[in-house]
């Protein structure tokens, strides 16, 4: 399939108004969604027509009148900034569900991370990620691992949750 200029003017369209990847493709036709957000992302189309109704404008108030504080967004997701195309972009619970039941739980002792680099990991070490893997200060818990899997005890119970436990925390 070749990108003609008629169907790259179309992708933009369709693009801006604020189609999925999957719906352009689909009017396309004999192109995969995949192959939309290549193209997309080498066009650099970044900007997104709005798919939501609009936010509302705020109403005009006199001086003797008492505006209301603004709606803040709902604290079970958080906000994340709208970067480039939207058309992967995912919204993440606020706090995971595991940590909400381990802060439920008492005497939880969080163990001190031993600070450790992917290279001084061994099969003994717990192998949970703490930080930015792009960052400087990106290391491993590197605590004793137990026999049954690769994290510490307490790291353990955040990964490995029985599923009846999750959806009653649900």
């Amino acid at each position: 399939m070749n990108w003609t200029d008629e169907r790259v003017e179309l992708l933009r369209k369709l693009w801006a108004e604020g189609l999925s990847a999957s719906q352009i493709a689909a009017q396309l036709g004999g192109v995969s969604r995949n192959a939309v957000i290549g193209k997309v992302h080498r066009l650099k189309l970044s900007g997104r027509g709005r798919t939501t109704a609009a936010p509302a404008r705020q109403k005009k108030t006199s001086s003797a009148s008492v505006s209301k504080p603004a709606r803040s967004a709902s604290p079970a997701r958080s906000a994340a900034p709208t970067v480039g195309a939207t058309a992967l972009q995912v919204q993440f619970d606020a706090e995971p569900v595991a940590r909400q039941h381990l802060r439920a739980v008492e005497n939880v002792v969080v163990p001190i991370s031993r600070r450790l680099d992917l290279t001084e990991l061994t099969e003994r070490t717990c192998k949970w990620p703490n930080g930015d893997p792009l960052s400087e200060d990106f290391h491993f818990c590197g605590n004793e691992a137990g026999e049954s899997g690769p994290y510490c005890a307490y790291h353990a119970r955040l990964a490995f949750q029985p599923a009846s436990e999750r959806r009653r925390l649900r």
